[in-house]
Order: structure tokens, then sequence, then C-alpha cells
């Protein structure tokens, strides 16, 4: 078993992985990155759920004020597409037959019918709503400045990416709705398990670490 985390450090993050998750609820102090240049292709603004079809990319497009160097707590949401209603019917067919979509569906719908200006401050509130569902206390404080390196914290801001294999993690199945038919699909977004788990959710998490460091 591993001892609580101390302090870590997370990018922003679009409904965050499993992984994400763990670390945040594991951790005894937690902070996002504010002023870092933007990275594109990572969990910053996009999550990944399950459909009928196997994994689902759902990406919210962004612009970026100042170019490749625009900070991420200056990149603004683009509503120049109805993306809000394309991501909400694309989670409702993926989850509406899991065991607890209808006990999280209305609170996270509503969100969705919100418009916010900033990448940052849209992740954040759909981060809270998360939290409220896992009966979890946790208020991630945000970065004052960008810190290339530092000290005496876990920096996750780039580890955690859909880049990195999730194969390689020792994850715990659970059951999925189309796991007949693609198999276990590891690590996907935090509303995959809680559909899928409900209450046991936080079990999951808690437990995750200590089979992943």
């Amino acid at each position: 078993m591993i001892d609580t985390l101390s302090s870590i450090l997370l990018s922003t993050a679009y409904l965050p992985p499993i992984e994400y998750f763990s670390f945040l609820i594991n951790s005894d102090k937690q902070i996002i990155e504010k002023y870092e240049t933007y990275k594109k292709q990572t969990y910053r603004n996009r999550c990944y759920i399950l459909g009928s079809n196997g994994k689902l990319a759902l990406t919210i497009p962004i612009k970026k004020p100042e170019g490749n160097h625009t900070k991420t707590n200056e990149i603004i949401i683009s509503y120049s597409e109805d993306w809000q209603q394309i991501h909400w019917k694309s989670i409702e067919s993926s989850y509406n037959s899991s065991p607890f979509f209808l006990f999280y569906k209305e609170e996270l719908k509503n969100l969705y019918q919100k418009k916010y200006k900033y990448l940052l401050d849209h992740n954040n509130n759909f981060l809270k709503l998360i939290f409220d569902f896992l009966y979890i206390e946790i208020t991630p404080g945000l970065t004052s400045e960008f810190i290339k390196n530092p000290k005496n914290i876990l920096d996750l801001r780039n580890s955690i990416s859909p880049k990195n294999s999730s194969q390689e993690k020792n994850y715990k199945k659970y059951s999925q709705v189309f796991a007949n038919k693609h198999g276990f699909i590891p690590n996907l977004s935090i509303i995959d398990l809680l559909f899928n788990t409900g209450p046991e959710a936080i079990d999951y998490l808690t437990n995750f670490l200590n089979k992943n460091l």
C-alpha cells in the first residue's frame, strides 16, 4: 500500500482519464497548471469514451490568441460548431444503457448547455461536478507562475497523456457497456467508470495507485 502523495502538479483536462483522477484523490495537495504554453493533442481539451464502435475521442475546438505561444489560461473555446450537442449526444448514445447513467445524467447535461469563454474555466467546472458525483471535497489550486522544474512536488503535467500506452499499466477490469464487443478498454474518461460502477468508482480510484506505483 502506498502512502498518500503529498503534492501533485497536473495539467488542466477535459473529463480526465481514470489515472488523472486517481492521483487527485490520493494526494494531499493538488495544483493545476495555468501558465504553461498550451500543448495540443493532450487531455487538455479532449477525453475518451467507449461507444458502440469502440474508443471515441471527444475534442473541444479551441482558439489560440497568441498562436503557438498561447498560455493555457488564454485558450478560448470555439463555438463555430455545435460541439456541445455532439459531445452530449455521443455520451448519451454510448452510456444510456449503463447502470448509473440516469443517476448522473441531468447534472452533466446541464453543463453542456453553458458556454464558457475559456477552456480552463470549462474544465474546472466539469471537474467540480465530478468531485460532487464522487462525494469528495477537493479544491485544486492554480499555479501563480510557470515553473519549469518544480521541487518537492510530483510533476504530472505531461506524463498523463494519450501518447502513453495504457496497456503498460495494471488496470483492474470493471464492467463496460460494450466490453462484449470490444473487450475491456482501460483508462477512459472518469465518466466511463462512474456510469458503469457508480458508488464503487471511489474504491477503484483509491486502489488504482497501489497497483501502478
